[in-house]
């Protein structure tokens, strides 16, 4: 590692630290020839697969985008920084996983939906109905039922089910 101040092609390690996920390690360094000590910062690479879009275009993965589709779908909802950083490593992990070198963006839409339907049921809906391209609220509803039926009392409130109810979920 060259130091980033004199040039020097020599510099040695001080410390090492590994970060809590055990995705990074921390290194501080000392140059051999002007004394001065930084830190690096070394991590795992991996080359993920090329995504392909519904057009036919490929273009790079980017995690960030990946981020903004789970944060606009739970937007205004009570689930914490954690756990949707939990679900983008985990739809990450699923595409290194999978070790193609491309894969159509429909099949990450699917890693998206499995981890959003863990998550949170509305946050579910939100991004199923751009992802599935719903056109009206029988669409809506469908999902619904099919949400219901496969979850049933999973801890979170009800999807339907209103005031006159008293939220239990029962449909008029």
């Amino acid at each position: 590692m060259h130091c980033p101040f004199c040039q020097h092609s020599d510099t040695r390690v001080i410390d090492s630290r590994v970060s809590e996920d055990g995705a990074t390690i921390r290194r501080r360094r000392g140059c051999e020839a002007c004394g001065e000590r930084f830190s690096t910062l070394e991590m795992i690479e991996l080359k993920l697969p090329a995504i392909i879009k519904s057009d036919g275009r490929r273009e790079a993965f980017d995690a960030r985008k990946l981020r903004v589709g789970f944060d606009r779908a739970l937007q205004k909802r009570a689930v914490s920084e954690e756990k949707i950083e939990a679900a983008v490593r985990a739809v990450v992990h699923q595409l290194r996983m999978t070790a193609e070198r491309e894969i159509e963006s429909r099949r990450v839409g699917g890693f998206v939906m499995d981890e959003l339907r863990k998550l949170d049921h509305v946050g579910y809906v939100r991004f199923a109905s751009v992802y599935r391209s719903f056109e009206d609220v029988a669409d809506f509803r469908e999902e619904l039922d099919r949400l219901e039926r496969e979850l049933p009392g999973e801890g979170q409130l009800p999807l339907l089910g209103g005031v006159a109810d008293g939220g239990k979920g029962k449909k008029r």
